[in-house]
């Protein structure tokens, strides 16, 4: 999280289905998504790894939040993407799905699975440039 002229902004976007093919499918860089809803407990014990997490790779990795409860739009999203229980942790670059994780994920296994990906997927992560 950061603070401009005094209000606090998170690294992470909150997206639902009117931007989801805008801010995951069509982004050119490294994308995590945290498909989680709020009445699922270990989404909200992930929630702030989540944002931790967000704040040390916010310069060259994307963080979305996708609330699969939200709508039926976004119940449609979660299952066309494969989500079958919250949270799920998927990763894409250039609209291209990689993989996911299911479950509570402690911080130390959820930052060597970002390095993981940022290794395998050089490319993608070098195209980044910093996000705003």
């Amino acid at each position: 999280m950061y603070v401009i002229d005094g209000i606090a902004m998170s690294n992470v976007l909150d997206v639902d289905a009117e931007d989801w093919e805008r801010e995951v499918l069509r982004s050119d860089v490294l994308t995590i998504v945290d498909f989680w809803h709020e009445r699922c407990p270990w989404c909200i014990l992930l929630n702030p790894i989540f944002e931790e997490v967000a704040e040390e790779y916010r310069d060259r990795v994307k963080f979305v939040r996708f609330n699969v409860l939200k709508s039926s739009r976004n119940r449609d999203i979660a299952i066309r993407n494969g989500v079958m229980g919250t949270p799920t942790i998927a990763f894409y670059c250039n609209g291209r799905y990689l993989g996911s994780i299911v479950g509570f994920t402690p911080k130390t296994r959820l930052e060597r699975i970002i390095k993981d990906f940022m290794e395998h997927y050089k490319e993608c992560v070098k195209q980044s440039t910093k996000l705003e």
